[in-house]
């Protein structure tokens, strides 16, 4: 009889494991990767089959603590461009001190299979996918409503994702402080886009 499913055990051994893996490398056989976990290679294998499983546990731990952290964050923003700015603030408060983490996640997908990596990739779609169309859809109806400026609405959400990672990626490399840029982002790009009901820019 198949044991029964153990996620809690199961999460924190997949963030053991990549502990480990930052540490001694990608290349870690996985029975080399047990006895630094000090449990038996049978156990390391039946939660996770392969390297690329435990990436993916340890990545949709992450994003999951990510969303539910960022959601907290925006919920007392009502108009849609306060709430993508406090978003975007709150990505990078969850990621402060952690972004190593995140970056060795990603150096490990570029290393799964083609099909392991199509998997994990999919797993940051379902996490964050319906609150992005959800984020659009509130910036669609503001501009209709009067309370932003006409603009290209996905071409908004790609470019802020794109500095949000982009920026998460800066502080690793350059310990760049984020400030300044979140301001500059504020002043130059999204307060612009706010409108009172009148159709002025809002102060």
């Amino acid at each position: 009889m198949a044991r029964p499913p153990e996620p809690e055990k199961r999460q924190a051994l997949a963030q053991r494991a990549i502990r480990v893996l930052q540490h001694e490398g990608l290349d870690t056989s996985m029975t080399r990767l047990a006895e630094a976990l000090e449990i038996k290679r049978p156990t390391l294998l039946y939660h996770f089959p392969t390297k690329g499983h435990i990436v993916e546990a340890a990545l949709e731990e992450l994003l999951t603590e990510q969303a539910a952290s960022v959601l907290s964050a925006v919920g007392d923003q009502t108009h849609p461009i306060d709430r993508l700015y406090a978003q975007m603030k709150a990505v990078h408060g969850f990621h402060h001190q952690r972004e190593g983490y995140a970056l060795f996640l990603g150096q490990a997908i570029a290393t799964s299979s083609q099909d392991r990596m199509a998997a994990i990739i999919n797993i940051g779609n379902r996490v964050f996918e319906i609150h992005r169309q959800a984020q659009a859809e509130r910036v669609r109806r503001g501009i209709d409503e009067g309370l932003v400026h006409p603009c290209d609405v996905d071409a908004l959400m790609a470019t802020l994702r794109a500095v949000q990672d982009g920026l998460i990626v800066q502080r690793v490399m350059l310990g760049l402080d984020l400030e300044p840029v979140h301001d500059f982002i504020w002043a130059q790009l999204l307060h612009p886009l706010k409108r009172n009901p009148s159709g002025e820019t809002s102060s």
